[in-house]
């Protein structure tokens, strides 16, 4: 018997979780999904194909006898075994049966908890603009102090990570959307702020504990700590570094775990991630070329999150990119940098468009995403700032994406591209701090 690939054209009725889906009957820009060809993980995803398309296209394997094989068009195969494959085979991140004992570092797949959010976010947005601030604040007299040589307070460094979390526990969109502000000359501190929020948001889809989340955004806080070890002529660089001063720049890793270690009421988990996010599933990364097994999962996480940060940040030699770049990035490497589950949950959790975009439409208009559209993620609700010509809109007009608004022209109003903050002197700062955002 040998396995054998083919492809097999069925109905959305016959979708089960573990297929392998490659193609749709419809254009695949225009559905909920964020990049062509998956692996179906879960009820929802289900429910979103049956929605939006009638036929899809999976692939897997087939079993045949070597001296048996057909020399004409296969018979249509067993879709079960389409299911067992796909699970079995699929580059999800789980781990294979193989009789040995699961490593205590191995990736988590079963979902414990399960969060609603509590209050809307104009509600909660409002409540936690003032705390995002302070805890910003308190971010960067952390690191600050840091420097000098004092020792980590932290108390503080958990109360601001608490603020954070009883947030994201009652409505994770408010602070999400808080971390698309962004200012190049605060980046260390607002980065780290910001790893910690989106670590522990990711930590709530993810289902972990309401323990396990905190604990994982102040992982995410206190990852980048051994930097302030670095000499800032080199962390502030605007260009390359030299060989010596990339090797001094990596060693950030094991200061941070000496400057954790030295306290006397140590988390360990912060330990595990300030000396592992910069190692990666192919053993390429550092201090120590761990692989998938050896890596902390935490550290699987805050890596995820450090990475779509810093993409979306200005920094002193590169700046920002949009959200559906860093999305890509992580995508693009998931399987050998990033674990491949998480890389996709974490997708899932940003969107295409998620609140707080700056978008440009195939008209020209320059728009700001409102919200999301769970049913298409590419028809969110929208308010446009900026004419077909970059020209200030005297009054914003919002639209529904979904409702296929036309332009004056009869042409429908769809979005073209994601633009990273600041584009033609949109910053979502500006409206955040004004309402505007949140009075639509």
């Amino acid at each position: 018997m040998r396995d054998e690939t083919v492809e097999l054209e069925i109905d959305v009725s016959e979708l089960r979780l573990g297929m392998h889906v490659i193609r749709l009957d419809c254009v695949w820009e225009d559905t909920a999904f964020l990049f062509q060809g998956f692996v179906i993980q879960s009820r929802d995803e289900i429910d979103a194909l049956q929605i939006q398309c009638r036929k899809v296209v999976i692939e897997g394997k087939v079993k045949r006898e070597l001296d048996k094989i057909p020399q004409g068009p296969l018979d249509k195969p067993d879709t079960a075994y389409f299911q067992r494959f796909s699970t079995d085979s699929g580059n999800t991140g789980t781990t294979k049966k193989s009789g040995k004992k699961s490593h205590p570092n191995a990736q988590r797949s079963t979902r414990r908890a399960t969060y609603i959010n509590k209050v809307d976010v104009n509600t909660e947005i409002r409540t936690v603009t003032r705390h995002y601030a302070e805890a910003k604040s308190v971010a960067a007299g952390i690191m600050a102090s840091l420097r000098v040589g004092r020792t980590l307070d932290i108390n503080r460094a958990r109360e601001v990570v608490n603020n954070c979390v009883d947030s994201i526990l009652r409505n994770n969109d408010a602070l999400l959307l808080l971390t698309k502000l962004k200012q190049k000359d605060d980046y260390t501190a607002e980065h780290s702020l910001n790893v910690s929020i989106l670590s522990a948001a990711f930590g709530k889809r993810l289902g972990l504990l309401e323990e396990e989340i905190r604990t994982l955004g102040l992982c995410g806080l206190l990852h980048d700590i051994g930097k302030t070890k670095v000499p800032l002529e080199i962390l502030q660089k605007s260009g390359g570094l030299t060989p010596q001063e990339y090797c001094i720049m990596q060693n950030h890793a094991n200061w941070g775990r000496d400057m954790l270690m030295a306290l006397p009421k140590v988390v360990h988990a912060t330990i595990d991630v300030a000396y592992n996010h910069h190692e990666r599933l192919d053993g390429r990364g550092y201090p120590r070329g761990l692989v998938d097994h050896q890596i902390p999962y935490n550290a699987k996480i805050v890596a995820i999150a450090d990475t779509y940060d810093a993409i979306t940040s200005n920094r002193a030699y590169d700046s920002a990119r949009s959200s559906m770049s860093a999305l890509k990035t992580i995508h693009r490497f998931r399987g050998t940098q990033f674990d491949s589950e998480l890389a996709r949950e974490f997708i899932l959790m940003i969107g295409i468009y998620p609140p707080g975009s700056i978008v440009e439409l195939k008209t020209g208009e320059i728009a700001i995403v409102l919200t999301s559209n769970p049913k298409n993620r590419r028809k969110p609700r929208i308010m446009l700032v900026r004419t077909a010509d970059k020209k200030r809109i005297p009054k914003y007009a919002t639209l529904d994406l979904d409702l296929h608004p036309k332009a004056d022209s009869g042409e429908l109003f769809t979005i073209s591209k994601e633009l990273p903050d600041g584009t033609f002197d949109v910053f979502i700062q500006h409206f955040i701090e004004n309402g505007l955002v949140l009075n639509y």
